[in-house]
């Protein structure tokens, strides 16, 4: 399990933006769901390609993959259509002192 690893000051990440950092070697999407914070890998589960390029969709709570259109339910990591048909990994949030943090807890 890794440390905690720093994201941004919370006043960066406002509802429907997204942020990467890397915990280790792992990139982590970190979405601002109306007011809500999720973190899941940044790598779509059906061809590796970074989810962080793709639309989020704040009624559905999604966020779809530029590259062949799969979608993943931001609050858990599911796949929600195909191609996709695994989860992509979700990762604890937290916020503190003024910042928003990320761990791979693998």
């Amino acid at each position: 399990m890794s440390e905690w690893t720093f994201v941004c000051a919370t006043g960066q990440l406002l509802p429907g933006e997204k942020a990467v950092a890397w915990a280790d070697d792992t990139p982590i999407l970190v979405v601002n769901l109306d007011g809500e914070l999720y973190a899941l890998e940044d790598r779509c589960t059906h061809d590796e390609f970074e989810l962080s390029s793709g639309d989020i969709d704040p009624v559905e709570g999604s966020i779809t993959c530029v590259l062949h259109g799969a979608r993943f339910d931001l609050r858990e990591g599911t796949a929600l259509c195909a191609p996709a048909y695994e989860p992509v990994a979700k990762f604890p949030v937290k916020i503190e002192h003024g910042g928003i943090w990320v761990r791979d807890d693998r």
